[in-house]
């Protein structure tokens, strides 16, 4: 190839990639569709937006659509929130739904809804149209001692003035499971939280438990009532048979130390007729006791002996006796 034939092949290409970066640098084509929709903006800012790492379209776009719907937005402060990692087109969306609604929502809240992480655009709609909450079944032990088992519908709407800061869902889920509880415990009988459900959503309600969330509470319904154990008698069969093990426990060390103090008794005893036959050699030896009435007290000894092997005798016969008839 010739050095002219080169050269004017690697201008051709400059040419190309200098178009590629001006339209790269300077949306035209955005610049045009702004104009037409009536937003003011120039190609400088276009250009400072790419330099700044910002793609024009998502500044732009909600943009038009804003001043379409009459807000007027400034674009610094859009930019400003994109460059703060913000989404500018669910903002600029919720901001059109809010104007539509009638509810107030200027730009910082909105945009601090949006960094804060909630979803600003649903937080309108929930505001709009409120939402239904259903709570997992809650068990709770009325007075009575039967388990009452209730699910709750909550209807709620999002408070736009607390939704930085508030407390979500499962806050309110968990405070209505709380009250819910509190009030089956309090009602006397299983029966009238079957009789009045009413009663324990409208306790629960006067509770205010809305209170530092970003919603508002506007109905609690309990959709839901079963009834479970007998919580009262199972407490009950169980401190019987605690009792029982306690009562059982005493009598077994009562009956220990019995048979303790017998062999007890029993060694002194053995002790005491081991002491006899010494007893006896010396009352011999001193003269205090005399042949004959030795013999005598051998011949009381035997006859006891032989009255209690009758007794013994007898006893058995009569126990045989009892067990065939």
């Amino acid at each position: 190839m010739e050095p002219g034939s080169m050269a004017f092949f690697v201008g051709i290409a400059l040419i190309v990639a200098v178009i590629v970066a001006f339209f790269y640098f300077v949306p035209v084509g955005l610049w045009i569709t702004a104009l037409f929709s009536g937003v003011r903006v120039s190609l400088g800012t276009l250009i400072g937006m790419r330099l700044r790492k910002v793609v024009p379209a998502e500044i732009v776009r909600p943009l038009i659509s804003a001043t379409k719907a009459g807000l007027a937005l400034d674009i610094t402060q859009m930019e400003a929130h994109y460059l703060a990692g913000g989404r500018v087109e669910q903002v600029v969306t919720a901001l059109i739904s809010a104007d539509r609604a009638n509810i107030e929502l200027p730009w910082k809240r909105a945009t601090a809804i949006d960094l804060a992480g909630r979803d600003v655009l649903q937080a309108v709609q929930v505001s709009v149209n409120p939402k239904v909450i259903e709570t997992p079944r809650i068990a709770a032990v009325a007075k009575d001692g039967i388990q009452v088992i209730a699910v709750a519908r909550v209807t709620v709407r999002a408070n736009i003035e607390r939704l930085v800061g508030g407390a979500g869902e499962e806050t309110i889920i968990a405070r209505v499971g709380e009250g819910s509880v509190s009030s089956i415990g309090s009602a006397d009988s299983h029966k009238y939280v079957l009789e009045n459900p009413d009663d324990i959503s409208r306790r629960v309600l006067e509770r205010g438990l809305d209170a530092g969330t970003a919603f508002e509470i506007l109905s609690i319904d309990i959709a839901d009532v079963d009834i479970g154990r007998n919580i009262g008698a199972e407490l009950q069969t169980d401190q019987a048979e605690a009792d029982k093990k306690i009562a059982q426990a005493k009598a077994e060390e009562r009956r220990a130390m019995a048979v303790a103090e017998e062999q007890e008794m029993r060694a002194r005893v053995v002790e005491a007729e081991a002491e006899v036959p010494r007893a006896l050699a010396e009352a011999l030896r001193s003269g205090n006791l005399g042949v004959m009435d030795s013999y005598r007290l051998d011949n009381v000894q035997a006859d006891t002996r032989m009255r209690e092997s009758i007794a013994g005798d007898e006893d058995a016969d009569r126990t045989r006796r009892d067990m065939t008839s």
